[in-house]
C-alpha cells in the first residue's frame, strides 16, 4: 500500500468512565469483540498488511491474550507511550515521526464502519490532497441510557463545515463553541469558491489521510497538540492563505503554530511539496480538466494545499466515545458479519429461548428456562436457570443467579448478579456484587473509589 496506516489506540475513555474504569476503551468488548478490533478489521478488509498501533502498555498486555485479536492477520506494530492525560493525537503522531516513510492513514480505535474506504483514499489520490478525512450525519441514540433518566443531556456544539458545490472540498471548518461573533467567512474563500454550503449535523470520524509532510510539520510545530482541534482546522484555513503571514487566530493554540512557522522559511512547503510535484504540475498544465466552474482561473486556483472530506449519508459510522453510542454499537456491529450468533464453545440449555437478535460468546453457559432477547452475552458468562434478560449488555465472565430479571442494563466484567435480583436500566460496575432480591431502577451501581459526577 502506498499508505501507511496508523490507529490511534491510547484514549482514555474519558466520556464514559464507569465503563473504562477497569477495562482500557480501546479493548471494550462490543459484540464479544474488543472496540479495536473492528478499525484493525476495516484495514485489513481493504488490503494492508501492516499497522501502526499507538497506544498504552496496560493495552498491549491485554492485546497479547486477547483470543480476537490473535485472529488480525496484520502486522501490528505496537508503540507504547505514556498513560499521560496531557498527550493528544498529533502529539501521538509527532511521536512516531520516524517511522513514518510516505503518506499515512490515520483511523481512531474507536470508529465502527461499513465505509467503503477507498471513497476517502480515492479523494486523497486525485486531487493529490493534504487532507482527506471522513464523516459522517450525526445520529439521535433512541435507546434509554443507564443510570441517566431524567438527566438534562448535554447538547454537544456543533461543526460548521463548509464544501464546495461538487459536496468533497473541504472549505470551511469550526466548532460553534470558537463563533462567539458569529459565523463569518473569509473572503480569500469567498472570491474562489462563492457557492458554499455549509453543512451541520455532521460528525468527526477520526479517519484522516494526510501527506507525510504534515507528520513532518508536526515535529516542527509542538505546540499543536490535537489533530481534530488544532491541526484539522489549521489546514482548512491554510489552504487560502497567500503567505506564511496568516491572519491571526482567535485560538492561542493556533496562534502559536503560525509563530513558529513565521519564524521558518520552509515549514509551509513541507506542508505542500511532494516528491512527484513536477510530474502532477505538468499534467495539471497540459490537461483542460478543471475542479471547478464559474471563472478562468486554473486547476484548484493555483493552491497545493488542499482538503477534502467524503460525507458518508448512509451506511453504519459511529465513534464509540459515549455510553450511548456504547449501547447502539452492541446492537448494530454484530450485523456487519456473518457469523453464528452462539459460539460453537458455549453451552445453551434446549430449553432457553432466544431471540433472533442476540449473541452469546465463547465459553458460556445458560441454563432451562431462561429468556434472552436483544442482548449480548459476554464470554464466560454463567446465565442460571429462569433469568430473564432483555434489551442488555453484559460483558465477560458475569454470573447471573436464578430467577433474576434484568431489562436495559449493562453489566460489567466479572459482576455477580445476586438470586432473584431485578435490574432496569442500570449499570453495574466490573466486579460489583448485587444482593439477591434485589430491586434497582436507573441507578449506577460502581466501587467507591471510581465514583464520579456522570
Amino acid at each position: 500500500m502506498e499508505l501507511q496506516a496508523v490507529l490511534m489506540a491510547a484514549g482514555g475513555g474519558s466520556r464514559m468512565p464507569d465503563l473504562t474504569y477497569n477495562t482500557p476503551k480501546p479493548m471494550l468488548p462490543v459484540g464479544n469483540k474488543p472496540l479495536m478490533w473492528y478499525p484493525l478489521n476495516l484495514l485489513e478488509r481493504v488490503g494492508f498488511e501492516e499497522v501502526i498501533v499507538i497506544t498504552t502498555k496496560e493495552v498491549h498486555k491485554m492485546m497479547s491474550t486477547d483470543p480476537k485479536m490473535k485472529d488480525v492477520k496484520m502486522k501490528l506494530d505496537v508503540v507504547c507511550i505514556q498513560e499521560d492525560g496531557d498527550m493528544g493525537t498529533a502529539d501521538a503522531l509527532r511521536h512516531i515521526q520516524q517511522k513514518i516513510k510516505t503518506d499515512v492513514l490515520v483511523v481512531s480505535c474507536d470508529l465502527i464502519t461499513d465505509v467503503a474506504l477507498h471513497e476517502v483514499v480515492d479523494l486523497f489520490r486525485a486531487h493529490n490532497a493534504t487532507l482527506a478525512m471522513l464523516m459522517s450525519r450525526a445520529h439521535e441514540f433512541t435507546e434509554t441510557v443507564p443510570g441517566q433518566k431524567g438527566k438534562k443531556r448535554t447538547g454537544e456544539q456543533r461543526d460548521f463545515v463548509g464544501v464546495d458545490q461538487s459536496g468533497k472540498r473541504l472549505l470551511f471548518m469550526a466548532n460553534e463553541a470558537d463563533l462567539e461573533d458569529g459565523l463569518s467567512i473569509r473572503k480569500s474563500i469567498m472570491r474562489k469558491h462563492p457557492r458554499m454550503h455549509i453543512k451541520t449535523g455532521l460528525v468527526d470520524a477520526h479517519l484522516y489521510c494526510l501527506k507525510k509532510a504534515v507528520v513532518d510539520f508536526l515535529a516542527d510545530n509542538k505546540s499543536i497538540s490535537s489533530i481534530r482541534g488544532e491541526l484539522l482546522p489549521y489546514l482548512v484555513r491554510k489552504q487560502f492563505s497567500k503567505t506564511t503571514n496568516c491572519p491571526k487566530s482567535k485560538d492561542d493554540a493556533d496562534d502559536q503554530a503560525q509563530k513558529m512557522i513565521d519564524g521558518s522559511t520552509n515549514s509551509t512547503e513541507l506542508l505542500i511539496s511532494s516528491r512527484d510535484e513536477p510530474l502532477l504540475q505538468l499534467a495539471q498544465e497540459r490537461s483542460c480538466w478543471n475542479d471547478h466552474r464559474g471563472d478562468m482561473s486554473e486547476a484548484y486556483h493555483g493552491g497545493k494545499l488542499r482538503c477534502y472530506v467524503h460525507i458518508m449519508d448512509q451506511g453504519l459510522c459511529y465513534r464509540v466515545n459515549t455510553l450511548a453510542a456504547y449501547i447502539e454499537a452492541n446492537r448494530l456491529a454484530p450485523k456487519l458479519f456473518e457469523e453464528p450468533a452462539v459460539h460453537p464453545s458455549a453451552v445453551i440449555s434446549e430449553r432457553c429461548q432466544m431471540g433472533s437478535d442476540s449473541i452469546i460468546g465463547a465459553q458460556s453457559q445458560v441454563a432451562d428456562k431462561t429468556s434472552i432477547k436483544r442482548s449480548t452475552i459476554g464470554n464466560s458468562t454463567t446465565v442460571k436457570e429462569k433469568v430473564k434478560v432483555t434489551n442488555s449488555i453484559i460483558m465477560h465472565g458475569v454470573t447471573i443467579e436464578e430467577g433474576c430479571n434484568i431489562h436495559g442494563c449493562v453489566i460489567c466484567s466479572n459482576a455477580v448478579i445476586g438470586r432473584g435480583a431485578d435490574l432496569k436500566y442500570c449499570l453495574v460496575g466490573n466486579g460489583q456484587r448485587i444482593e439477591p432480591e434485589a430491586e434497582r431502577t436507573n441507578e449506577v451501581i460502581v466501587g467507591t473509589d471510581q465514583l464520579m459526577e456522570i
